[in-house]
């Protein structure tokens, strides 16, 4: 026996297993997903993959850790307060809802709790896409008290996408009028612009807007709104599929530059 224990841990949404001696201290892990296995150490190399020999499939790769890139020394150095990936979709709204749930009878739903409904929805979707070499920021600051509701970067390019609540409404659009149900028009295209472009500014990257309208019954555009895509939340997946713009490592540096909120104040 070789004494070793393998622990598996999730960290920013991959799972890890590390190899430990019986102190507690790493010698080894591996990435299922890179299909490589990490040796800090090549002294025990046949006693970790002995270890490891039931979690192995398909071809593996052993040897130290690779070099970290440029963007993985920036994550690393940046502080856990100042970091946005850990966010949750609705992160803003989970926290305001914390520190003033609101009376506990009321006669209408409180409007935070649909807002968060969508933007929860929406997150988990675009939170998918991160097997296809996409990555989600939700709850993006803003100076003055804005925030992007979620940020994908990926491929196809970066989106700013702005969620709204339509459950069972019909949603009517005429740029920049956005009329859910029985509701007052308001100019939401605006603000869904305005939102990538101080996005573009931030990253000095094009940054496309995205409606996404969450549960509508009906969706009428009177014509296609300039430059901004209009999707309800079961076409958001269709964005993985979009590609040539962003290579992995453009992808990979603008993700460790946008999760950092110095980026954004």
């Amino acid at each position: 026996m070789s004494g070793l224990r393998v622990i598996p841990t999730w960290r920013h949404g991959r799972e890890r297993l590390y190899v430990c001696l019986t102190d507690g201290r790493n010698i080894a892990w591996y990435d299922p997903e890179a299909s490589r296995v990490n040796l800090l150490s090549d002294d025990r190399r046949d006693d970790v993959l002995e270890a490891l020999g039931p979690f192995l499939t398909g071809q593996v790769t052993v040897g130290p850790p690779p070099v970290p890139t440029p963007a993985e020394l920036a994550r690393l150095s940046l502080h856990p307060d100042d970091d946005l990936a850990p966010n949750r979709p609705g992160e803003a709204l989970l926290v305001a809802l914390d520190r003033d749930p609101g009376p506990t009878r009321r006669l209408r739903a409180d409007p935070r709790r649909h807002a968060l409904e969508a933007e929860q929805t929406v997150g988990e979707t675009l939170d998918r896409m991160d097997a296809a070499g996409w990555h989600a920021l939700h709850s993006v600051p803003l100076p003055g008290g804005d925030r992007v509701h979620h940020l994908l970067l990926g491929p196809g390019g970066l989106f700013a996408v702005h969620s709204l609540y339509a459950r069972k409404q019909k949603v009517r659009i005429a740029d920049p009028m956005v009329v859910p149900g029985r509701r007052e028009p308001r100019p939401l295209l605006r603000r869904v612009r305005a939102d990538a472009a101080r996005a573009s500014y931030a990253l000095t990257a094009e940054v496309h807007p995205v409606l996404a309208v969450v549960g509508p019954t009906a969706l009428t555009l009177t014509l296609p709104p300039r430059d901004v895509r209009v999707l309800t939340d079961g076409d958001l997946h269709g964005l993985a599929r979009l590609g040539g713009v962003l290579k992995p490592a453009d992808v990979e540096a603008l993700h460790a530059t946008a999760r950092d909120r110095g980026t954004w104040v």
